[in-house]
Protein backbone atom coordinates (compact mmCIF):
# COMPACT_ATOMS: atom_id res chain seq x y z
CA UNK A 1 0.00 0.00 0.00
CA UNK A 2 2.81 2.44 0.88
CA UNK A 3 4.70 1.73 -2.37
CA UNK A 4 1.48 2.18 -4.39
CA UNK A 5 0.88 5.59 -2.83
CA UNK A 6 4.49 6.62 -3.47
CA UNK A 7 4.08 5.56 -7.12
CA UNK A 8 0.83 7.53 -7.43
CA UNK A 9 2.47 10.63 -5.97
CA UNK A 10 5.50 10.25 -8.26
CA UNK A 11 3.29 9.87 -11.32
CA UNK A 12 1.46 13.09 -10.51
CA UNK A 13 4.74 14.93 -9.83
CA UNK A 14 6.24 13.65 -13.11
CA UNK A 15 3.20 14.81 -15.10
CA UNK A 16 3.37 18.23 -13.43
CA UNK A 17 7.09 18.59 -14.19
CA UNK A 18 6.71 17.41 -17.79
CA UNK A 19 3.76 19.76 -18.40
CA UNK A 20 5.69 22.71 -16.93
CA UNK A 21 8.68 22.09 -19.21
CA UNK A 22 6.42 21.52 -22.25
CA UNK A 23 4.58 24.78 -21.64
CA UNK A 24 7.84 26.66 -21.02
CA UNK A 25 9.21 25.41 -24.34
CA UNK A 26 6.10 26.59 -26.17
CA UNK A 27 6.37 30.02 -24.57
CA UNK A 28 10.03 30.26 -25.57
CA UNK A 29 9.17 29.28 -29.14
CA UNK A 30 6.44 31.93 -29.26
CA UNK A 31 8.79 34.63 -27.96
CA UNK A 32 11.56 33.50 -30.36
CA UNK A 33 9.14 33.61 -33.31
CA UNK A 34 8.20 37.16 -32.37
CA UNK A 35 11.90 38.10 -32.16
CA UNK A 36 12.53 36.51 -35.57
CA UNK A 37 9.63 38.41 -37.13
CA UNK A 38 10.94 41.65 -35.65
CA UNK A 39 14.42 40.94 -37.02
CA UNK A 40 13.06 40.25 -40.50
CA UNK A 41 11.03 43.47 -40.44
CA UNK A 42 14.07 45.39 -39.22
CA UNK A 43 16.10 44.17 -42.23
CA UNK A 44 13.26 44.86 -44.67
CA UNK A 45 12.62 48.36 -43.29
CA UNK A 46 16.23 49.34 -42.65
CA UNK A 47 16.00 52.30 -45.06
CA UNK A 48 12.74 53.59 -43.57
CA UNK A 49 13.49 53.40 -39.80
CA UNK A 50 16.30 54.68 -37.66
CA UNK A 51 18.80 52.08 -36.41
CA UNK A 52 18.17 53.11 -32.78
CA UNK A 53 14.44 52.33 -33.13
CA UNK A 54 15.17 48.93 -34.68
CA UNK A 55 17.66 48.10 -31.91
CA UNK A 56 15.13 49.07 -29.22
CA UNK A 57 12.46 46.87 -30.85
CA UNK A 58 14.83 43.87 -30.92
CA UNK A 59 15.82 44.44 -27.26
CA UNK A 60 12.19 44.48 -26.14
CA UNK A 61 11.43 41.31 -28.10
CA UNK A 62 14.35 39.47 -26.48
CA UNK A 63 13.16 40.44 -22.96
CA UNK A 64 9.68 39.07 -23.76
CA UNK A 65 11.02 35.52 -23.36
CA UNK A 66 11.34 35.92 -19.61
CA UNK A 67 8.27 38.15 -19.28
CA UNK A 68 5.98 35.56 -20.89
CA UNK A 69 6.92 32.87 -18.37
CA UNK A 70 6.73 35.36 -15.48
CA UNK A 71 3.22 36.42 -16.52
CA UNK A 72 2.02 32.80 -16.71
CA UNK A 73 3.51 31.99 -13.29
CA UNK A 74 1.80 35.02 -11.77
CA UNK A 75 -1.49 34.00 -13.37
CA UNK A 76 -1.20 30.47 -11.92
CA UNK A 77 -0.32 31.80 -8.46
CA UNK A 78 -3.25 34.21 -8.55
CA UNK A 79 -5.57 31.30 -9.36
CA UNK A 80 -4.15 29.32 -6.42
CA UNK A 81 -4.60 32.28 -4.07
CA UNK A 82 -8.20 32.65 -5.20
CA UNK A 83 -8.77 29.07 -4.07
CA UNK A 84 -7.73 30.17 -0.58
CA UNK A 85 -10.11 33.13 -0.82
CA UNK A 86 -12.91 30.76 -1.81
CA UNK A 87 -12.20 28.62 1.26
CA UNK A 88 -12.25 31.65 3.54
CA UNK A 89 -15.57 32.68 2.02
CA UNK A 90 -16.92 29.15 2.51
CA UNK A 91 -15.85 29.11 6.17
CA UNK A 92 -17.48 32.48 6.64
CA UNK A 93 -20.79 31.02 5.48
CA UNK A 94 -20.70 28.07 7.89
CA UNK A 95 -23.51 27.93 10.42
CA UNK A 96 -22.38 28.35 14.02
CA UNK A 97 -22.44 25.15 16.08
CA UNK A 98 -24.88 26.61 18.56
CA UNK A 99 -27.33 27.35 15.74
CA UNK A 100 -27.54 23.78 14.46
CA UNK A 101 -31.02 22.31 14.70
CA UNK A 102 -31.22 19.37 17.05
CA UNK A 103 -34.45 18.13 15.56
CA UNK A 104 -38.11 18.88 16.12
CA UNK A 105 -38.47 16.20 18.76
CA UNK A 106 -35.29 17.12 20.60
CA UNK A 107 -35.82 20.72 21.64
CA UNK A 108 -32.98 22.05 23.82
CA UNK A 109 -33.55 21.76 27.54
CA UNK A 110 -32.09 23.71 30.47
CA UNK A 111 -31.14 21.60 33.52
CA UNK A 112 -30.60 22.97 37.00
CA UNK A 113 -27.62 25.24 37.57
CA UNK A 114 -25.82 22.55 39.61
CA UNK A 115 -25.94 20.03 36.74
CA UNK A 116 -24.21 17.61 36.71
CA UNK A 117 -24.62 17.20 40.46
CA UNK A 118 -23.74 13.49 40.54
CA UNK A 119 -21.52 12.98 37.50
CA UNK A 120 -23.06 9.74 36.21
CA UNK A 121 -22.14 9.12 32.56
CA UNK A 122 -23.90 6.51 30.46
CA UNK A 123 -23.39 5.52 26.81
CA UNK A 124 -26.37 3.82 25.16
CA UNK A 125 -25.82 2.12 21.79
CA UNK A 126 -23.48 4.97 20.93
CA UNK A 127 -21.76 5.09 17.52
CA UNK A 128 -19.47 7.98 16.63
CA UNK A 129 -18.22 9.19 13.23
CA UNK A 130 -16.31 12.32 12.32
CA UNK A 131 -18.50 12.76 9.25
CA UNK A 132 -21.66 10.91 8.20
CA UNK A 133 -19.95 9.32 5.18
CA UNK A 134 -16.96 7.97 7.15
CA UNK A 135 -16.60 4.67 8.99
CA UNK A 136 -17.47 4.72 12.70
CA UNK A 137 -14.66 5.40 15.16
CA UNK A 138 -16.67 4.29 18.21
CA UNK A 139 -19.00 1.37 17.61
CA UNK A 140 -22.15 0.67 19.58
CA UNK A 141 -20.79 1.55 23.02
CA UNK A 142 -22.84 0.54 26.05
CA UNK A 143 -21.30 1.42 29.40
CA UNK A 144 -22.16 3.23 32.61
CA UNK A 145 -19.80 5.27 34.79
CA UNK A 146 -21.01 5.83 38.31
CA UNK A 147 -20.78 9.01 40.39
CA UNK A 148 -17.31 9.89 41.70
CA UNK A 149 -15.82 6.93 39.83
CA UNK A 150 -12.29 7.16 38.45
CA UNK A 151 -12.00 5.60 35.00
CA UNK A 152 -8.74 4.98 33.17
CA UNK A 153 -9.01 4.73 29.37
CA UNK A 154 -6.29 2.88 27.51
CA UNK A 155 -5.84 1.38 24.07
CA UNK A 156 -3.66 1.42 20.99
CA UNK A 157 -3.30 4.46 18.75
CA UNK A 158 -6.52 4.85 16.79
CA UNK A 159 -8.57 2.77 19.22
CA UNK A 160 -10.93 5.68 19.90
CA UNK A 161 -9.68 7.06 23.22
CA UNK A 162 -9.65 10.75 22.27
CA UNK A 163 -12.83 10.27 20.23
CA UNK A 164 -14.59 9.29 23.45
CA UNK A 165 -13.80 12.69 24.95
CA UNK A 166 -14.77 14.47 21.73
CA UNK A 167 -18.11 12.68 21.90
CA UNK A 168 -18.73 14.01 25.42
CA UNK A 169 -18.06 17.57 24.22
CA UNK A 170 -20.12 17.03 21.03
CA UNK A 171 -17.32 18.18 18.76
CA UNK A 172 -18.96 16.64 15.68
CA UNK A 173 -22.35 17.24 14.15
CA UNK A 174 -25.18 15.18 15.60
CA UNK A 175 -25.94 13.76 12.15
CA UNK A 176 -22.68 11.77 12.38
CA UNK A 177 -23.60 9.95 15.61
CA UNK A 178 -26.12 7.33 16.62
CA UNK A 179 -27.32 6.44 20.09
CA UNK A 180 -27.10 8.73 23.09
CA UNK A 181 -24.90 9.85 25.97
CA UNK A 182 -26.63 10.53 29.27
CA UNK A 183 -25.11 12.63 32.05
CA UNK A 184 -27.18 12.48 35.22
CA UNK A 185 -30.01 10.95 33.14
CA UNK A 186 -30.05 13.90 30.70
CA UNK A 187 -29.28 13.35 27.01
CA UNK A 188 -26.42 15.72 26.18
CA UNK A 189 -27.78 15.92 22.61
CA UNK A 190 -30.64 18.01 23.97
CA UNK A 191 -28.39 20.53 25.71
CA UNK A 192 -27.06 23.67 24.11
CA UNK A 193 -23.36 23.41 23.29
CA UNK A 194 -22.48 26.42 25.45
CA UNK A 195 -24.20 24.93 28.48
CA UNK A 196 -22.77 21.44 27.98
CA UNK A 197 -19.16 22.52 27.48
CA UNK A 198 -19.24 25.05 30.29
CA UNK A 199 -20.24 22.34 32.79
CA UNK A 200 -17.51 19.80 31.99
CA UNK A 201 -13.86 20.35 32.87
CA UNK A 202 -10.96 19.14 30.75
CA UNK A 203 -7.19 19.00 31.16
CA UNK A 204 -5.82 18.61 27.60
CA UNK A 205 -2.62 16.95 26.49
CA UNK A 206 -1.35 20.22 25.00
CA UNK A 207 -1.95 23.14 27.42
CA UNK A 208 -3.97 25.97 25.91
CA UNK A 209 -2.65 29.33 27.13
CA UNK A 210 -3.20 32.79 25.67
CA UNK A 211 -1.13 35.93 25.62
CA UNK A 212 -2.30 37.85 28.67
CA UNK A 213 -2.14 37.80 32.44
CA UNK A 214 -1.98 34.64 34.52
CA UNK A 215 -5.33 35.55 36.04
CA UNK A 216 -6.90 35.86 32.60
CA UNK A 217 -5.64 32.41 31.65
CA UNK A 218 -7.19 30.67 34.65
CA UNK A 219 -10.36 32.80 34.76
CA UNK A 220 -10.95 34.39 31.34
CA UNK A 221 -14.56 35.36 32.10
CA UNK A 222 -13.76 36.86 35.52
CA UNK A 223 -16.21 34.62 37.35
CA UNK A 224 -14.04 34.27 40.47
CA UNK A 225 -12.27 36.60 42.88
CA UNK A 226 -8.51 37.09 43.11
CA UNK A 227 -8.47 35.12 46.38
CA UNK A 228 -10.17 32.15 44.74
CA UNK A 229 -7.68 32.28 41.88
CA UNK A 230 -4.76 32.40 44.34
CA UNK A 231 -6.21 29.45 46.26
CA UNK A 232 -6.42 27.44 43.03
CA UNK A 233 -2.82 28.31 42.17
CA UNK A 234 -1.72 27.37 45.66
CA UNK A 235 -3.48 24.02 45.27
CA UNK A 236 -1.26 23.21 42.27
CA UNK A 237 1.91 24.53 43.97
CA UNK A 238 2.18 27.63 41.79
CA UNK A 239 1.78 30.22 44.52
CA UNK A 240 5.56 30.74 44.61
CA UNK A 241 5.43 31.69 40.93
CA UNK A 242 3.02 34.50 41.81
CA UNK A 243 4.86 35.62 44.95
CA UNK A 244 8.24 35.84 43.20
CA UNK A 245 6.91 38.09 40.44
CA UNK A 246 6.34 41.84 40.95
CA UNK A 247 3.04 41.71 39.03
CA UNK A 248 1.71 38.88 41.17
CA UNK A 249 -1.33 37.14 39.75
CA UNK A 250 -1.29 39.59 36.82
CA UNK A 251 2.10 38.46 35.56
CA UNK A 252 2.26 38.31 31.77
CA UNK A 253 1.97 34.91 30.08
CA UNK A 254 3.43 34.74 26.58
CA UNK A 255 1.59 33.18 23.64
CA UNK A 256 1.10 29.45 24.33
CA UNK A 257 2.91 29.96 27.65
CA UNK A 258 6.32 30.19 26.01
CA UNK A 259 7.81 31.86 29.10
CA UNK A 260 6.73 28.98 31.37
CA UNK A 261 7.96 25.42 31.71
CA UNK A 262 5.93 22.50 30.38
CA UNK A 263 5.00 21.49 33.91
CA UNK A 264 3.87 25.01 34.87
CA UNK A 265 1.71 25.25 31.76
CA UNK A 266 -0.01 22.00 32.61
CA UNK A 267 -0.47 22.98 36.26
CA UNK A 268 -2.21 26.18 35.14
CA UNK A 269 -4.70 24.01 33.25
CA UNK A 270 -5.25 21.98 36.42
CA UNK A 271 -5.85 25.22 38.37
CA UNK A 272 -8.37 26.24 35.73
CA UNK A 273 -10.23 22.95 36.23
CA UNK A 274 -10.19 23.42 40.02
CA UNK A 275 -11.81 26.83 39.66
CA UNK A 276 -14.51 25.49 37.36
CA UNK A 277 -15.76 23.07 40.04
CA UNK A 278 -17.43 20.72 37.59
CA UNK A 279 -18.39 17.25 38.83
CA UNK A 280 -16.96 15.66 35.67
CA UNK A 281 -13.29 15.97 34.73
CA UNK A 282 -11.81 14.70 31.46
CA UNK A 283 -8.04 14.25 31.26
CA UNK A 284 -6.46 13.65 27.86
CA UNK A 285 -2.93 12.38 28.53
CA UNK A 286 -2.22 15.49 30.58
CA UNK A 287 1.20 14.25 31.70
CA UNK A 288 2.47 13.05 28.33
CA UNK A 289 4.90 15.97 27.90
CA UNK A 290 6.22 16.37 31.45
CA UNK A 291 8.92 14.61 33.44
CA UNK A 292 8.26 11.90 36.00
CA UNK A 293 8.43 14.22 39.02
CA UNK A 294 5.91 16.68 37.52
CA UNK A 295 3.75 13.74 36.45
CA UNK A 296 3.67 12.48 40.03
CA UNK A 297 2.84 15.95 41.40
CA UNK A 298 -0.03 16.42 38.93
CA UNK A 299 -1.42 13.01 39.82
CA UNK A 300 -1.30 13.86 43.53
CA UNK A 301 -3.05 17.19 42.98
CA UNK A 302 -5.78 15.55 40.89
CA UNK A 303 -6.27 12.77 43.44
CA UNK A 304 -6.58 15.31 46.27
CA UNK A 305 -8.65 18.07 44.68
CA UNK A 306 -10.95 15.90 42.56
CA UNK A 307 -11.63 13.01 44.91
CA UNK A 308 -15.38 13.75 44.83
CA UNK A 309 -15.53 14.10 41.05
CA UNK A 310 -16.09 11.66 38.22
CA UNK A 311 -12.80 11.46 36.29
CA UNK A 312 -12.11 9.96 32.88
CA UNK A 313 -8.39 9.72 32.17
CA UNK A 314 -6.81 8.86 28.84
CA UNK A 315 -3.38 7.49 29.71
CA UNK A 316 -0.17 6.55 27.95
CA UNK A 317 1.56 5.47 31.17
CA UNK A 318 0.08 2.53 33.04
CA UNK A 319 0.99 4.00 36.42
CA UNK A 320 -1.27 6.95 35.61
CA UNK A 321 -4.41 4.77 35.67
CA UNK A 322 -3.27 1.94 37.91
CA UNK A 323 -5.17 3.44 40.86
CA UNK A 324 -8.38 3.95 38.92
CA UNK A 325 -11.60 2.30 40.08
CA UNK A 326 -12.04 0.69 36.68
CA UNK A 327 -10.08 0.46 33.44
CA UNK A 328 -11.72 0.88 30.04
CA UNK A 329 -9.76 -0.84 27.28
CA UNK A 330 -10.78 0.21 23.78
CA UNK A 331 -9.93 -1.83 20.71
CA UNK A 332 -10.93 -0.62 17.22
CA UNK A 333 -13.66 1.56 18.67
CA UNK A 334 -15.21 -1.16 20.81
CA UNK A 335 -15.04 -2.03 24.50
CA UNK A 336 -12.55 -4.84 24.94
CA UNK A 337 -12.51 -4.74 28.78
CA UNK A 338 -14.23 -2.63 31.37
CA UNK A 339 -13.34 -3.84 34.84
CA UNK A 340 -11.20 -3.12 37.88
CA UNK A 341 -7.42 -3.05 37.36
CA UNK A 342 -6.99 -6.21 39.43
CA UNK A 343 -9.05 -8.18 36.91
CA UNK A 344 -7.29 -6.84 33.80
CA UNK A 345 -3.81 -7.78 32.70
CA UNK A 346 -2.25 -4.39 31.88
CA UNK A 347 1.07 -5.83 30.74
Amino acid sequence: MFIERIDANTRAAFILTATTHWFGLRLDLTASSLTLATGILAVALRHQMEPSTLALSLSYCITLTGLFQWAIRQSAEAENFMTSAERIHEYGQLVSESHHNNGDNNAPIQPDNDWPSRGIVEFKDYTFRYRPELDPVLKNLNLRIESKEKIGIIGRTGAGKSSLLQALFRLVDQSAVNGSILIDDIDIGRLSLDYLRSHISVIPQVPILFCGSLRYNIDPFEQFTDDECLTALESVQLKSLVRNHPDGIHLLVAESGANLSAGERQLICVARAILKKSHILLIDEATANVDYATDKMIQEVIADKFRDHTILTIAHRLNTVANSDRILVLEQGQVAYFDSPSNINLL
